[in-house]
């Protein structure tokens, strides 16, 4: 028999029980749809989190004071006081290291803001210098950013976030109009970009002003939220962070390592923990994904022994008239091949229309591996199942299967 010919035969014997194999596509179907679209999930979820990772600059440090950054405790043979505050950030940029660009300080708060006809609460409220607006994606769209005279005078002006601009003012243009920030005035100059967001923060609901005004009116003039540090160039972080860990610490008068009131978060670094997560998450969905297609393929062994029950006449004929052993076990595998090799491509199709749509908020990103794997794992699955009730019909004797009624 030519291997056609075993193709029609097992494209007759689908036919032949349409409603047994149509159940049967289906496992299949689910089985290699689950597969490529899990996978696709995991993808988008990683690309979405080194999105927004990266959008804080893989070239970036960023200085948070810890527990012991909020106390005003003196260190003996120094006398500075173990704070992250403006002047130590001002120090930093003034001593001109060798692989640090610019140090931008930061002060943030949660306050109410609202205009004459909206009031919005716990809105994200910063406070910045001119140069926060050139590190990362915090670009301003309309209007201008403020200005360094603006920090020197503490001036009552702010850039706001899309979402609370339409929030706000809903039916017209934000640019040039007065809100109040926890009962202090301010006026926007400008409107941030859109910027994308994952978890519950949302990035387009901020308002950010100069650090002066947001000191004078809220925060005071102690310790800074945290201190932006950009490096010269990507590949220059990890000295900076060492330059940066140096002077602070001579700053702060600290000499053990152990008191240090401060943790430097390295934005690489964790570009490259939110990927291995990522692989591992996606091999695991992956994981789950495949159980649902060996559920498949047990049911394709299922179908297969029923079909070889069936058609033991059929078989005893064709060993009576000369069919050799490999013939029919041929037969059969072409059979279960063919049955798995539809569903997968079904199971692609579905794929492919369900990647269109969000699943669990993320929207997924097929890996272009994954169809390849997932057809010719399904179609190597039909050939592992269908090897049992293949070998079984093969090994059948004609005079026994011609007795079959």
């Amino acid at each position: 028999m030519s291997f056609v010919e075993m193709i029609l035969s097992a494209l007759r014997g689908i036919n032949a029980n349409k409603l047994r194999s149509v159940l049967t596509l289906l496992g299949v179907m689910i089985g290699v749809a689950s597969v490529i679209l899990l996978l696709a999930v995991g993808n988008g979820s990683a690309q979405t989190v080194n999105s927004a990772i990266s959008q804080l600059g893989t070239n970036t440090l960023t200085v948070r004071p810890t527990g012991g950054g909020g106390g005003a405790q003196t260190a003996a043979s120094t006398g500075s006081t173990k704070q992250i505050t403006m002047a130590v950030g001002r120090e930093i940029q003034s001593a001109k290291l060798g692989h640090v660009r610019a140090v931008i300080p930061q002060v943030a708060g949660s306050l109410t803001v609202a205009s004459t006809t909206a009031s919005e609460t716990a809105i994200s409220v910063i406070g910045t210098v001119p140069a926060y607006f050139t590190v990362g994606t915090n670009s301003v769209a309309t209007g201008s950013s403020f200005t360094t005279e603006d920090v020197t005078t503490s001036a009552k002006v702010a850039v706001i976030g899309q979402t609370l601009a339409a929030e706000l003012f809903p039916t017209g243009s934000a640019l040039g109009q007065q809100v109040t920030v926890g009962g202090t005035p301010l006026t926007i100059v400008g409107i941030l970009a859109q910027q994308g967001s994952i978890g519950f923060n949302d990035p387009n609901s901020v308002i950010i002003a100069p650090i002066s005004r947001i000191q004078a009116s809220f925060t005071g003039y102690g310790a800074v939220s945290s201190l932006t540090i950009e490096a010269t160039n990507s590949d220059a972080v990890a000295a900076a962070q060492g330059e940066v860990e140096i002077m602070l610490n001579q700053l702060l008068g600290i000499t053990n390592t152990a008191d240090e009131p401060y943790t430097i978060i390295n934005q690489g670094s964790l570009l490259q923990t939110a990927a291995t997560s990522a692989a591992s998450f996606t091999a695991l969905l992956g994981a789950v994904a495949a159980i649902s297609l060996l559920v498949g393929g047990i049911g394709v062994t299922n179908v297969m022994l029923v079909t070889v029950t069936e058609r033991t006449r059929e078989i005893g004929i064709r060993k009576a008239l000369g069919a050799t052993r490999g013939a029919i076990l041929g037969q059969f595998l072409a059979e279960a091949a063919t049955l798995t090799l539809l569903g997968g491509v079904l199971g692609v199709a579905v794929a492919l229309i369900g990647a269109q749509f969000p699943i669990t908020g993320t929207l997924p990103v097929i890996l272009p591996f994954s169809i390849p794997l997932a057809l010719g794992v399904s179609v190597a699955i039909g050939v592992f199942f269908g090897v049992y009730p293949a070998a079984r019909a093969a090994a059948m004797r004609p005079i026994q299967a011609l007795r079959a009624i």
